[in-house]
């Protein structure tokens, strides 16, 4: 009954906006093609970061997933909706100017509609009320990347489904490069080695009388209880990738001294403040905007709800770095950290252990710890 509300709205919007003479759109016709497959996070698909050819179509499709998560190392389970079966979504990159044609898949096995409102794209809803389909049914949105920049896009159906499909996983992200590509704060050229995407998620899960979470059978079945817990504003996980620990131990993130990574952060819902102990944010574009010039040298940099942000950092130094949203409750209690493992040589010059550890009132000692101790996870 939810979903035919729903669907109704969405029905209506179209028509109004069919009712309205569109202007003459650019041919795309005669515009090379370029299909991509997309790759589940922390991963980002190939592609480059500066391009000397003219504007593209680019073909992306993505499947709209309802399915049981575990989201933390206690097993509690939740009824998530997903893109690709992800949380976050996959992360799509094209270049300013180029077009983007999304094939968005609810299958039949599914049992709610759903959409994606992109933040990058210029238009009504973000596409929302274009892409709304039901169970069995596909769509085939194309829309302009017209702003460089990373953004976030979810899921939108509408009234009080939004908040509800956005907190089950339902968000990713899109970068959209400059064509000629990233510049510091001076227009000088930057480049990156890696790209790594970091999607962060608030769950609200239901407990019994017994303080126990509650399980369901389908995101239908959860979804009075779940709505109950998200009109408290309290979450009850805050995660990096669907799961407090997906990026630590063996999920870890992987780097070397020297490397450049661009972490891309996006939270389609509540506000973070990202923080790399031990490294800093060289560039940080914190409103995800590449028009913008970056800011140099942050320590924490700071996520709006609802938005996408990037920051570049080259590692000088080997170890285990915790990333993590420095709300610290959120990050030690709640989930929201991520482990980067960096392999190199250390380097006295930029910290050195001068004295270990001794009993107070001993003085000091030569012999100094010549590499440190690295703890790890």
């Amino acid at each position: 009954m939810l979903t035919r509300r729903t669907l109704m709205t969405a029905a209506a919007a179209v028509a109004v906006m069919a009712a309205v003479p569109a202007l003459a759109a650019d041919d795309v016709s005669k515009l090379p093609r370029e299909k991509v497959e997309l790759v589940a996070p922390p991963f980002v698909h190939a592609h480059e970061q500066a391009t000397k050819a003219g504007p593209k179509v680019i073909e992306f499709k993505m499947t709209v997933q309802e399915k049981e998560i575990v989201i933390d190392e206690q097993g509690t389970k939740m009824q998530a909706m997903t893109f690709d079966g992800s949380v976050p979504g996959p992360m799509m990159v094209v270049h300013e100017g180029d077009y983007v044609e999304l094939t968005l898949v609810n299958p039949e096995t599914n049992t709610l509609a759903h959409n994606i409102d992109f933040h990058s794209a210029t238009g009504a809803l973000g596409g929302g009320a274009l892409t709304l389909i039901n169970p069995g049914e596909q769509v085939v949105l194309r829309w302009k990347a017209t702003r460089p920049g990373v953004f976030v896009y979810h899921c939108a159906p509408g009234g009080p489904m939004i908040p509800w499909h956005v907190v089950s996983g339902m968000s990713g992200a899109v970068m959209v490069l400059p064509r000629d590509g990233l510049k510091d704060d001076q227009g000088k050229p930057l480049s990156y080695d890696k790209v790594v995407y970091i999607g962060e998620n608030d769950f609200y899960v239901p407990k019994d009388d017994k303080g126990h979470y509650k399980t369901y059978e389908s995101p239908g079945d959860a979804y009075a209880d779940t709505v109950e817990v998200m009109r408290k504003l309290i979450p009850t996980h805050v995660v990096f990738n669907g799961r407090a620990g997906a990026l630590t131990g063996k999920n870890a993130l992987t780097a070397k001294v020297g490397a450049k990574v661009l972490i891309v952060h996006s939270q389609a819902n509540r506000d973070s403040r990202p923080h790399l102990i031990g490294g800093h944010g060289d560039y940080v574009w914190e409103t995800g905007k590449f028009a913008n010039r970056p800011e140099k040298d942050l320590e924490t940099w700071f996520i709006r709800g609802g938005s996408a942000g990037a920051a570049l950092y080259t590692f000088r130094e080997p170890g285990v770095y915790a990333y993590v949203t420095h709300n610290l409750i959120e990050a030690v209690e709640l989930g929201a950290t991520a482990h980067f493992k960096v392999e190199g040589k250390w380097n006295d010059d930029f910290m050195k252990q001068v004295q270990p550890p001794s009993p107070i009132g001993t003085g000091a000692k030569t012999g100094a710890l010549e590499t440190p101790v690295v703890m790890d996870e």
